[in-house]
């Protein structure tokens, strides 16, 4: 049986791995899940039985771009955030990782060029992929991508769509500044290119203020905002939103028509319920604050168990903390020596060249306090072992 060649030459980016639940006694920093604990069961079971009782339209096919009434609510919210966007201009998906598929289905034929972060998020790397581009790897600081590199790279030509999580980057966590934010979209404008805005964590910040979106920067339609209901309700409901301008909006329809025919009518409506009869930012507020603890318990952990040439990220928001270990330490090995207690995402999984090989993903959202400190004491121990065999005793910690 012959397949298509872009089957044949797709890499697997592990996303199975990462959504694994953990083994008996280990602590698991790999996969991005939110905390359990913290679901609306609740709330959301209410939810989905006033959309059983209401109609028996809640089992009926429906519309491609989804329930109406959930995406006005969607663009309600989104207008309070300061992002354009009307009912008719928001697409639901089945959850935001459609939405990056979709996107790259519009956008790009093989061999178009894609600009992302280095590092990056993996299901991104995944879901363009399966288009065939090339990609091009823009190094992330403390203030978002490299702007200079971001200019050379389009100066070159054939580039298609640029992809970028300005707010919590996934995986280092940080925050686009502003000044790079204008001068993304000015770059945009330049080249005529699509910029997509991959924003699940904005609404989980610890701390400071929330800086203007791309989309709501964008004066000339040339961003794609995405948004999930993942980070913030529950992933097992698979949905999430794009929105932009109309024109695209109805291609991504026409596409996901095409797909699948529409997302789930009973969820969506069983969240539209949930949305109108519950305080969603008050639920947002809980999160906040319990990641916000564990974060620092992560952090925490990890600076006082770790030297000072290890890299700990302290992120404001979002789900991860980054780990950059002194070059000459390979993270995979380092995995491979503590992954019956520990586990984490290795920086090869983030970068399309898999070639950055000193980085490590942690995820703080899912575990509980006393796992992650666990965590952070054996990850430590394996991190200081490796740093003892590869750069001498006096480089790592007792």
């Amino acid at each position: 049986m012959q397949l298509a060649e872009r089957i044949i030459n797709s890499k697997d980016a592990g996303l199975g791995n990462l959504l694994a639940a953990p083994k008996q006694n280990q602590v698991s920093f790999a996969g991005g899940l939110p905390d359990p604990d913290l679901f609306p069961q609740r709330e959301l079971n209410a939810g989905f039985n006033r959309a059983l009782a209401s109609t028996t339209a809640a089992l009926q096919y429906s519309s491609a771009a989804g329930y109406q009434p959930l995406r006005k609510q969607l663009a309600a919210r989104l207008v309070a955030d300061g992002v354009p966007a009307s009912t008719e201009s928001v697409l639901i998906t089945q959850g935001a990782q459609q939405a990056l598929d979709l996107i790259g289905r519009l956008v790009l034929d093989p061999g178009a060029r894609v600009i992302v972060e280095g590092p990056t998020y993996p299901g991104a790397l995944a879901a363009l992929g399966t288009y065939e581009p090339e990609f091009c790897t823009i190094p992330v600081h403390d203030d978002g991508m490299d702007m200079a590199q971001v200019a050379a790279t389009l100066a070159r030509g054939g580039v298609r769509l640029i992809y970028t999580v300005p707010d919590f980057q996934n995986p280092t966590g940080t925050v686009m500044s502003l000044a790079k934010r204008q001068q993304l979209l000015a770059l945009a404008r330049k080249y005529d290119v699509l910029v997509l805005e991959d924003a699940p964590y904005r609404a989980l910040r610890y701390r400071g203020t929330n800086l203007p979106t791309l989309r709501q920067l964008d004066q000339d339609d040339h961003v794609l905002h995405v948004g999930s209901f993942s980070k913030i309700l529950a992933p097992g409901l698979r949905l999430g939103w794009v929105t932009g301008a109309q024109h695209i909006i109805d291609q991504l329809v026409q596409l996901k028509s095409n797909s699948d025919l529409e997302s789930s009518t009973l969820t969506q409506r069983a969240v539209s319920e949930y949305l109108a009869h519950n305080d969603l930012d008050a639920h947002i507020k809980v999160l906040r604050r319990n990641y916000a603890r564990k974060c620092k318990t992560m952090v925490t952990g990890l600076q006082r168990q770790l030297p000072a040439s290890v890299h700990i990220s302290d992120p404001a928001g979002g789900f991860f903390v980054w780990l950059e270990l002194p070059a000459g330490i390979n993270s995979e090995t380092v995995l491979a020596q503590v992954q019956d207690r520990v586990t984490f995402v290795p920086s090869t999984t983030l970068y399309p060249d898999q070639n950055v090989k000193n980085g490590m993903r942690l995820a703080f959202t899912n575990p509980d306090e006393a796992a992650i400190r666990r965590g952070c004491r054996e990850l430590a121990a394996g991190i200081n072992k490796a740093m003892r065999v590869t750069c001498g005793a006096a480089t790592a910690m007792a």
